[in-house]
């Protein structure tokens, strides 16, 4: 998804990217680009011991009626991010782009499909540190609606929510 240099972008672009449900095999790869990619904004945080809690976050949240969305790179064949929302609360729990991904579009791809399964509204918590985050959303059209704390690590974080214009 990255421009290509020079003149000729047609004969150089990258691959459309593919995006699809999430299927059982999948797992491993988001787990560890998960890891990666939260390793990455706070390296003092074990995030391998979380991997379990990621899991049966997942499994939790689908039981429920969420949608797991993953984004691949390289004609669908590397994972480079994922989202999780619940079309009928909005609530978006995750949305992840792998580091070697950022900044290539690919967390816009989630948001746009996250927002085309909840249309009127999506909310999420972003850690209040996280200033990379909370730009992306606030260019995107999502407000403060309050204030709370990561259940696991007690970071204090952003409630954050876009609506669809009436």
């Amino acid at each position: 998804m990255t421009a290509c240099p020079g003149s000729d972008a047609a004969a150089c672009a990258a691959p459309a990217p593919h995006l699809r449900h999430r299927r059982d095999a999948d797992l491993p790869e988001m787990l560890d680009l998960w890891v990666d990619s939260w390793r990455a904004a706070y390296p003092e945080i074990d995030f391998d011991a979380r991997r379990d809690w990621l899991t049966r976050q997942i499994a939790a949240l689908e039981a429920k009626g969420a949608a797991t969305l993953c984004i691949f790179a390289d004609s669908g064949e590397r994972l480079a991010g994922f989202v999780i929302i619940d079309p009928e609360t909005g609530w978006l729990d995750q949305i992840c782009v792998g580091p070697a991904y950022k900044g290539d579009g690919y967390a816009e791809a989630l948001m746009t499909a996250a927002r085309a399964l909840s249309p009127g509204v999506v909310r999420l918590d972003v850690n209040s540190d996280n200033m990379r985050a909370i730009r992306f959303y606030q260019r995107r059209g999502f407000t403060e609606v309050g204030r709370g704390a990561n259940t696991l690590s007690g970071r204090a974080t952003v409630m954050m929510e876009w609506r669809a214009a009436k």
